[in-house]
C-alpha cells in the first residue's frame, strides 16, 4: 500500500455483485420448475454439470459478501440478509455459520482449533492412501460442515436461526409447489459440486503446501470467471475487502509481487496431483499456535 496506495481505491462494494447474484437465484429457480418431472437420472445428471456448479458459485459468492462487499461495511445488515437470499438454491442454511468462521480463517490462518479450514487429524491419519483421499474429496462437504461443531464450537446466533427459517421455508414452498425432484435438484447439486468436482479444486488449491514454506497459492485460470475471481486468493488475503471483481487489478497493479510467487495452473490438475502423489493429504496444512485477538 505505500508503494501503490492506488489499491486503496479498489476497496468497496462491487455494485454489479447483488444483480448478478439475484440472476444466479432466479435462474436455480426457473430451473426447479424445469426439472420437476423430469427421471431421477436426469435430475442428478442436471444437478452435478449445471445447478451445482451455480450453487458452488452462490457459496463463493456468499464469501465475497462476508466480506461486505454487496452493500459496504456500513450497511453490514443488509449483506446479511443478502447472503440468505443468495443462500436459497443451496437448499441447506449455510451463510450464517459461514460468516462466523470464515473471519478466523483469516485473522488466524492456519491456527490450531481456530481456522476449522484445517482438517482434523483422523482426516489427516485416515484419508492417506490414493483410494482414501478420492473418497475424502467426495465427502468434503460432510467434513466441511461438520468439522467446525468439533473443532471449535461456537454459539448459534440469531441470525443463523433466521437463516435456517428462512431457508426451511423455502424448501417447504418449493416442495409445495412442484414436488420432492426439484429439492432433490437443489441439495444434491450442492453437495456433489462441493465435493469431486473441477470447480472444488479450489478448496485444495488455496492452502494446502504444495511447495515447501508456501501455504496460500493463487489461480488464474478461467474458472475464475465462474467462482468471482476466488482463485485469486493471494491477492484476497492480502486484501479481503477487495472485492473478487478488482481482485485482478491488485495483481496488475503490484505485479512484482505476485508474478514470481508458485501459482496454480488447473484446478483438476490440484485434485489429480493430491490424490496421485504420495506427498500430499489431508495432513498438507501448515498449523500453527495463534494467540486470541481481543475482540473490540
Amino acid at each position: 500500500l505505500a508503494k501503490y496506495p492506488e489499491i486503496k481505491t479498489l476497496m468497496g462494494p462491487d455494485p454489479h455483485l447483488k444483480w448478478i447474484v439475484s440472476g444466479m437465484v432466479f435462474m436455480q429457480l426457473l430451473a426447479c420448475y424445469l426439472v420437476k418431472d423430469l427421471s431421477w437420472k436426469w435430475i442428478f445428471f442436471w444437478a452435478y454439470a449445471f445447478g451445482g456448479c451455480i450453487n458452488h458459485s452462490l457459496t463463493l459468492a456468499i464469501h465475497d459478501i462476508s466480506h461486505n462487499v454487496a452493500f459496504g461495511n456500513k450497511q453490514a445488515k443488509w449483506n446479511r440478509w443478502f447472503a440468505i437470499f443468495a443462500n436459497l438454491p443451496i437448499g441447506i442454511p449455510y451463510s450464517a455459520s459461514f460468516k462466523k468462521y470464515h473471519i478466523d480463517h483469516h485473522r488466524y490462518l492456519g491456527g490450531d482449533s481456530l481456522d476449522v479450514d484445517i482438517p482434523t487429524d483422523f482426516e489427516g491419519w485416515f484419508f492417506c492412501t490414493p483410494l482414501r483421499k478420492l473418497l475424502w474429496l467426495f465427502l468434503q462437504p460432510l467434513f466441511y460442515s461438520l468439522r467446525p461443531l468439533y473443532v471449535n464450537p461456537k454459539a448459534i446466533t440469531r441470525m443463523e436461526i433466521l437463516n435456517a427459517l428462512v431457508q426451511f421455508s423455502i424448501d417447504l414452498i418449493i416442495y409445495y409447489l412442484w414436488g420432492l425432484k426439484p429439492v432433490i435438484y437443489l441439495i444434491a447439486g450442492t453437495i456433489l459440486c462441493l465435493g469431486f468436482h473441477p470447480i472444488s479444486g479450489h478448496f485444495i488449491a488455496e492452502h494446502y503446501m504444495f511447495l515447501k514454506g508456501y501455504e496460500t497459492y493463487s489461480y488464474y485460470g478461467p474458472l475464475n470467471w465462474l467462482t468471482f475471481n476466488v482463485g485469486y486468493h493471494m491477492e484476497h488475503h492480502d486484501f479481503p475487502s477487495i472485492p473478487g471483481c478488482r481482485l485482478p487489478m491488485v495483481k496488475k497493479i503490484a505485479a512484482e509481487y505476485y508474478d514470481n510467487l508458485p501459482h496454480h495452473q488447473s484446478w483438476i490438475r490440484v485434485l489429480w496431483d493430491f490424490v496421485f502423489d504420495d506427498t500430499l493429504g489431508p495432513y498438507s496444512r501448515v498449523k500453527r499456535l495463534c494467540k486470541l485477538a481481543k475482540e473490540s
